[in-house]
C-alpha cells in the first residue's frame, strides 16, 4: 500500500522548477534555468508549513540526481543548494563555480 501523503518531486518545465508536493500540495520548490549547457540552481523555499521534514533536501538531491543522471553540469547560485554541496561530496563533482556573469545573468530573471 502506497501512503499518498509522502512526499513526490516533479519537474516543472513550465515554471522553470522542480516541486516538492504533500498529499498533492506544493510545499516547496529549487528554481533553476538552463545557461550555456548547464542548470543554474538560484532560488529555493520550503513553505513554513512544511518546514523541518527535510524535503529541502529530498527536493534538491532529487534535482541533482536527475542532472548527474542526464550527465548535466550545475551552478549553484543558490545558498541552500550551495551548502547541501559541502555536505554531500557525491555531487561536488557536478558543479561548476558561480561567476559574477552568471550572477548578472541570474539578476535578469526576476522581472520574468
Amino acid at each position: 500500500m502506497t501512503d499518498s501523503a509522502a512526499p513526490v518531486v516533479r519537474r516543472n518545465d513550465a515554471r522553470h522548477r522542480y516541486e516538492i508536493l504533500v498529499a498533492g500540495d506544493v510545499a516547496g520548490f529549487t528554481a533553476y534555468r538552463d545557461h550555456d549547457g548547464r542548470r543554474v540552481f538560484y532560488h529555493t523555499v520550503v513553505e513554513d508549513a512544511y518546514a523541518g521534514q527535510g524535503l529541502a533536501g529530498r527536493l534538491v538531491t532529487h534535482a541533482l540526481d536527475e542532472v548527474r543522471d542526464n550527465g548535466g553540469r550545475i551552478v549553484p547560485v543558490c545558498p541552500y543548494v550551495k551548502k547541501f554541496l559541502t555536505k554531500h561530496d557525491a555531487y561536488a563533482s557536478l558543479a561548476d563555480p558561480v561567476t559574477p556573469e552568471i550572477l548578472q545573468w541570474v539578476r535578469t530573471l526576476d522581472g520574468e
